[in-house]
């Protein structure tokens, strides 16, 4: 793959070029990734889950402890450790998104909360038990298994 004004390996690209290189990957359509406040760090990774904004003032009381929590019009999200999708079949409308992808945002959604201390995680089992209350979905373990 080359790049446009690079000639070969080791080519120096102007603030020109990485500029637009760097517009071109948050363009319209592109996933943007919720970013980790500075100063927090996310040794367990990042994933995301996004909720209609209609819900977000429902859920946010409902928990037990609030990571950091993004709003746009649309939605509200918040930050879980990766892989909190394992063994949950997290109800609709939420979504969840891996490396706390935003996709088809024209812009990245704002803070509205902070927590104190280091780490930016919501714990995913009581954001997916309010998530499942406020939106009337049975949590995954309690439904019958049908043989």
């Amino acid at each position: 793959m080359g790049l446009s004004g690079a000639s070969g390996p080791g080519q120096v690209l102007s603030l020109d070029t990485l500029v637009r290189l760097g517009r071109a990957l948050h363009g319209p359509g592109m996933p943007r990734r919720l970013p980790v406040p500075e100063g927090m760090t996310a040794p367990l990774g990042c994933d995301a889950v996004a909720v209609p904004a209609r819900f977000g003032p429902l859920v946010l009381p409902r928990l037990p402890r609030v990571g950091c929590v993004y709003a746009d019009e649309a939605h509200w999200w918040w930050i879980v450790p990766s892989d909190s999708d394992y063994a949950l079949d997290w109800p609709a409308p939420a979504r969840y998104t891996t490396g706390a992808l935003v996709p088809d945002a024209p812009r990245a959604p704002g803070l509205i909360h902070r927590p104190d201390g280091k780490l930016p995680y919501t714990p995913p089992i009581p954001l997916y038990l309010a998530v499942c209350r406020v939106t009337g979905a049975t949590p995954s373990w309690s439904r019958p298994i049908s043989a």
